[in-house]
C-alpha cells in the first residue's frame, strides 16, 4: 500500500526506494493519519542531482516572471485555505482558526517573495578613471537545503521557499515528518503556478541522516534552518566545515516586562491569549513574565482565571481554545518542567497536570513563587506554562531577562514613553513588541540575537540570504 505522504521530486510524488515509512499521528486523538515515506540516501542524492539540473532552468526564468509565478502560487494557497488548514490541524493539533491564519500567512510570504523578485537590482559604481565603472551584481547562491520544524510547519517552510525561489535558487526542503501534508501543499501550489519541477523538492527521512547528507553534498550552497539551539549549533558547525552560508532562526525564551502603570487584569487577559496560542509552541511565545510587584498579585490571579477558563480539546472542534501538544515528547518535557518548579517550591495557580484523555494534552498552567533556580526559567518551555515573577528593581530584572543564551524576542507593557524606550533599548533580542502580541509578518525582517539565530528572514531583505555578490570592474 502506498504512503499517504510521499517524497516530492521533479514534480512527482514518489515512495522511498527502500520502502521505509513512519506513521503520522493526530495529536488530538493519537490515531494514525497515514504514513510518510522516508527517503533513502539514494533518494536524497537523486533530489540533489535533480535540483542541480533545475537550478539553471529556474535561474533562466526572468525575475519578473519568477515573481509572477510566486504570486500565482500565493493565490492557489489562498484558494485552498480550508482544505490545507484542516490538514494542518489534523497533523499538528492547533485550533482550526489558527491553522487558517497560518495558511494565509504562508501565502503572504510566498506573495512577498514574488514581489521582491521583481525588485532585484544591481548597482553601478563610477570608476576612478574616465570610462571605468564597477557593476555590483546579485546572483542566486545556488541549491538551498531548507530544514523546517513542526510547530508552524507551513509558514516557516513558506518563508524559505519564498526567499530562495524568488532569488532564482533551487531548493530542497526537509520538513518534520510529523507535519508533512501542509508543506507538500506549499510545494504543489508552487508547481501548479509554474515553478520549474526540478527546482524544488520536499523530502522526508531520518532528520540527522538527511541533514548530514544535504550539508555534506558539494551541490548544496546554502543551509537554512529553523529549530532548537542545540540542533542549530550542530548544523551550523557542520556547514562551517564546508564553508557554506547558513541562516538560523533558533529557540527563544521571551521575557515579558509588565509595568505598574498598566491595567493588570486587561494585560493578563491579552498575554494569556498570546501565551496559550498554539498551546505555547511558538519560538516567539511570551514565556517569562516579569511583573512589577505592586500589580503582580492581581495580574497572576486574572492570568490564572483565564487559563482555567480555556477549553482544551481537538482543534477541529469550534469550541476549542487550546489544542493538544504536538507529540508525547512535548507533554513529557512540560511535565518535567512543572514538576521541577513545584518540587523547588513554586505554587501552581492554574493547571499543572496532563489531562486524562486520548491525545497529547496538558492543562494551561500558571506558576507563581517560582525560585530562580527552577529549570523553567532557564530552558525554553515550548508549551502552555507561564511563570510569573514579581520585580521591584528594574536593573536586576533586566539582568535576569537578558541573562540567558536566548535572544529572539521580548515584550514590554507600559504606557510611559520614556520607560518604553529605555526597556526596548535594554532588552537583548531581535524583536520587541510593545503593548501587543508578536508575530512575524513578511514585510519586516526577523531574526534572533545571541544563540537564537544567525541572519534574518522576511522584509525587503528576504532575498539577501539566498544571493551572492559579484564585483565586475569594467575599463
Amino acid at each position: 500500500m502506498s504512503s499517504t505522504f510521499q517524497l516530492l521530486v521533479n514534480g512527482e510524488r514518489r515512495e522511498g526506494s527502500e520502502g521505509v515509512a513512519v506513521d503520522v499521528i493526530n495529536p488530538a486523538t493519537g490515531d494514525c493519519l497515514g504514513q510518510v515515506a522516508y527517503g533513502s540516501p539514494a533518494d536524497i542524492e537523486n533530489a540533489i542531482s535533480t535540483a542541480q539540473g533545475g537550478l539553471q532552468s529556474w535561474q533562466a526564468v526572468p525575475a519578473w516572471e519568477r515573481g509572477g509565478i510566486l504570486k500565482d502560487a500565493a493565490s492557489i494557497i489562498r484558494r485552498d485555505t480550508d482544505r490545507i488548514a484542516r490538514i494542518l490541524t489534523l497533523e499538528q493539533g492547533k485550533v482550526l482558526s489558527q491553522a487558517r491564519d497560518e495558511v494565509l500567512r504562508a501565502a503572504d510570504f510566498i506573495e512577498w517573495g514574488g514581489e521582491q523578485a521583481r525588485r532585484i537590482a544591481g548597482l553601478i559604481v563610477p570608476g576612478r578613471q574616465t570610462g571605468q565603472r564597477i557593476e555590483v551584481q546579485p546572483h542566486a547562491i545556488g541549491v538551498v537545503a531548507a530544514l523546517t520544524p513542526w510547530n508552524f510547519p507551513m509558514a516557516l517552510a513558506a518563508k524559505k521557499f519564498a526567499g530562495a525561489l524568488a532569488a532564482g535558487c533551487a531548493i530542497i526542503c526537509k520538513p518534520s515528518q510529523e507535519t508533512p501534508g501542509c508543506v507538500l501543499a506549499v510545494g504543489e501550489a508552487l508547481l501548479e503556478a509554474g515553478v520549474h519541477p526540478a527546482a524544488l523538492a520536499v523530502v522526508f527521512g531520518d532528520a540527522n541522516a538527511v541533514s548530514t547528507q544535504l550539508i555534506e553534498s558539494p551541490v548544496i550552497a546554502k543551509v537554512t534552518f529553523t529549530g532548537s539551539i542545540p540542533i542549530g549549533k550542530r548544523i551550523a558547525a557542520m556547514a562551517g566545515l564546508h564553508m557554506k552560508s547558513v541562516t538560523m532562526e533558533l529557540g527563544g525564551h521571551a521575557p515579558v516586562v509588565v509595568c505598574d502603570d498598566m491595567d493588570p487584569e486587561a494585560t493578563a487577559e491579552l498575554l494569556a491569549q498570546a501565551k496559550f496560542t498554539n498551546a505555547g509552541q511558538i519560538c516567539l511565545s511570551p514565556s517569562r513574565f516579569f511583573v512589577e510587584e505592586s500589580i503582580a498579585e492581581r495580574f497572576a490571579r486574572r492570568f490564572a482565571e483565564v487559563a482555567t477558563g480555556l477549553t482544551v480539546g481537538d482543534g477541529l472542534d469550534p469550541a476549542t481554545d487550546v489544542g493538544p501538544l504536538a507529540n508525547e515528547r512535548r507533554v513529557e518535557a512540560i511535565a518535567r518542567l512543572v514538576d521541577d518548579a513545584r518540587q523547588r517550591g513554586a505554587e501552581v495557580a492554574a493547571g499543572g497536570d496532563r489531562l486524562d484523555r486520548r491525545g497529547f494534552f496538558y492543562a494551561p498552567t500558571v506558576l507563581v513563587d517560582v525560585p530562580a533556580e527552577a529549570a523553567i526559567l532557564h530552558e525554553e518551555p515550548f508549551g502552555p506554562v507561564a511563570p510569573i515573577l514579581p520585580f521591584t528593581d528594574e536593573e536586576a530584572m533586566l539582568k535576569a531577562a537578558n541573562g540567558l543564551e536566548f535572544g529572539l524576542s521580548a515584550y514590554v507593557f507600559t504606557n510611559d514613553g520614556k520607560r518604553q524606550r529605555r526597556l526596548v533599548d535594554a532588552l537583548q533580542c531581535g524583536a520587541v513588541s510593545v503593548n501587543a502580541g508578536l508575530t512575524h509578518l513578511p514585510e519586516a525582517p526577523l531574526g534572533g540575537w545571541k544563540d537564537s539565530g544567525i541572519g534574518t528572514e522576511g522584509g525587503i531583505e528576504i532575498l539577501e540570504p539566498y544571493t551572492v555578490t559579484k564585483h565586475v570592474h569594467i575599463a
